[in-house]
């Protein structure tokens, strides 16, 4: 992705990733290339989250169904780093007062502000302009500090852009090499959104799959490693949930290779556009 700032590989080979990579904001700030992800992370989650942060994880993703918030801000108080140093993710829902339920969402987690609130998925009425409204509110008040939304297609965040003046700095959306679009991908570009992998190991459904595991096997790597890498590799960013300790470090341990260019093809050719979810909302 354009916005990506990554150190420089050799010569024709795939741009060097690196944990402190970031990835830049239409904002001008920005976030880590690679973040934790939460949804049911609801035994020892405080516990789980300071492991993340002490590997090296400065990216945590929730939201108010996730049930992950207050062990997210008792890991955050545990002082493992400085709350600063965490790029922190929280969501709205359709139904809510976008404005109240921000305040509400950090008062369970126990932080002054998020990083990026997202609006979690579009009202099945409109695109969502009251709720991001609410969420514009937020941020003149130093509640967040950017926002975005999550399980958009092309046209509705253009209509969002469109009635609200302002396009999302980022859409989240179920992205893996067996199911996404290139031409969201190239859309996310284009206009400077950054799109986040959520399930971007497909809930572990396809990692038996036959490319896959070969592609893994010629790296010596894991089919896990393999699925994050090729999201890094392609400008998006990751957000694999773990909950044990040896996943949090497969799953992190994903810098220190490359994807070459021919495994990178048939990676994409992969894609079915398959949803662990039953479908992808954005195709």
């Amino acid at each position: 992705m354009s916005n990506l700032k990554r150190e420089a590989g050799a010569a024709g080979s795939a741009p060097a990733v690196s944990a402190k990579s970031v990835v830049e904001l239409a904002t001008c700030r920005s976030m880590p290339v690679l973040g934790l992800g939460t949804w049911e992370l609801t035994h020892d989650t405080s516990g789980t989250v300071a492991y993340a942060l002490q590997l090296g994880y400065r990216m945590i993703d929730t939201a108010c169904d996730y049930g992950s918030q207050p062990g997210i801000g008792q890991a955050l108080r545990r002082g493992v780093i400085d709350r600063r140093s965490v790029y922190l993710i929280a969501k709205v829902e359709e139904s809510d007062d976008a404005y109240a339920a921000t305040r509400k969402y950090l008062g369970e987690i126990g932080v002054e502000y998020a990083d990026l609130m997202l609006i979690h998925r579009p009202p099945e009425e409109g695109v969502g302009v009251a709720l991001w409204r609410g969420l514009q509110r937020a941020r003149s008040e130093g509640l967040v500090r950017d926002i975005g939304v999550s399980n958009y297609s092309i046209d509705q965040i253009q209509t969002l852009g469109r009635e609200t003046g302002e396009l999302p700095t980022v859409n989240q959306i179920e992205w893996s090499p067996f199911g996404h679009s290139d031409v969201m991908l190239e859309f996310c570009r284009k206009h400077h959104i950054v799109l986040q992998a959520y399930s971007p190991l497909t809930r572990a459904a396809r990692l038996g799959d036959k490319v896959l595991r070969a592609i893994a096997e010629r790296h010596d790597r894991t089919p896990v490693q393999i699925l994050i890498r090729w999201n890094l590799q392609r400008g998006t960013v990751p957000l694999p949930k773990a909950n044990r300790e040896d996943h949090l470090r497969e799953n992190f341990d994903v810098f220190g290779f490359a994807i070459g260019a021919e495994d990178m093809e048939a990676l994409n050719g992969l894609n079915e556009h398959y949803s662990a979810l039953g479908s992808l909302p954005y195709v």
